[in-house]
């Protein structure tokens, strides 16, 4: 058995997708993947990585380049991003690294695997057109010191805005 070993794990060869890669540079945003040359900068510079032992941008990248795409794609770290653009804004190459989380997000969407917390939040909106559930105390003490009522939004107009995306068949099919 050979194996590549990447961040002190250990991959079977056969488990290495070549194309991977190149599928990720042809959406947009994703083009400049290939030019990362694994300085660094994405994750010494991210917001996110220095409060989190395992979001690092950079090893993500490296999984992509090395091909491993199921190890990527079934990862819960690519969905820590918060497409703040630090990494991007600090790239020496102009590797657009939070594009290309987002990428491998739609990727992972694609595939049905999207985390239950998302798929909550997601349900709020079309919903309520709110992305949290908000309880009615909180209403209730909103009126009481006399601040504005929140906005409303129309559940069935947004509803219809997200039909042609498919939003609503991605939160229903059966996640991870």
């Amino acid at each position: 058995m050979i194996t590549v070993e990447t961040y002190q794990t250990h991959v079977e060869t056969s488990g290495i997708d070549k194309r991977f890669k190149y599928e990720i540079s042809r959406f947009p945003g994703g083009e400049k993947l290939l030019d990362c040359f694994q300085c660094g900068t994405c994750t010494s510079d991210c917001p996110i990585a220095r409060f989190s032992d395992t979001y690092r941008p950079r090893q993500i990248i490296r999984m992509a380049q090395l091909g491993l795409r199921e190890r990527v794609l079934s990862s819960e770290t690519i969905w820590l991003c918060a497409s703040c653009f630090t990494c991007s804004d600090h790239c020496p190459r102009g590797v657009e690294v939070a594009d290309v989380m987002r990428v491998l997000r739609n990727l992972t969407t694609q595939q049905g695997h999207i985390p239950r917390i998302f798929r909550e939040l997601g349900s709020s909106i079309l919903e309520s057109g709110y992305a949290y559930r908000i309880p009615k105390r909180r209403i209730d003490r909103r009126e009481a010191l006399g601040l504005p009522l929140l906005p409303k939004c129309n559940p069935e107009s947004l509803a219809k805005s997200l039909r042609n995306v498919r939003f609503r068949q991605f939160l229903s099919e059966k996640g991870r």
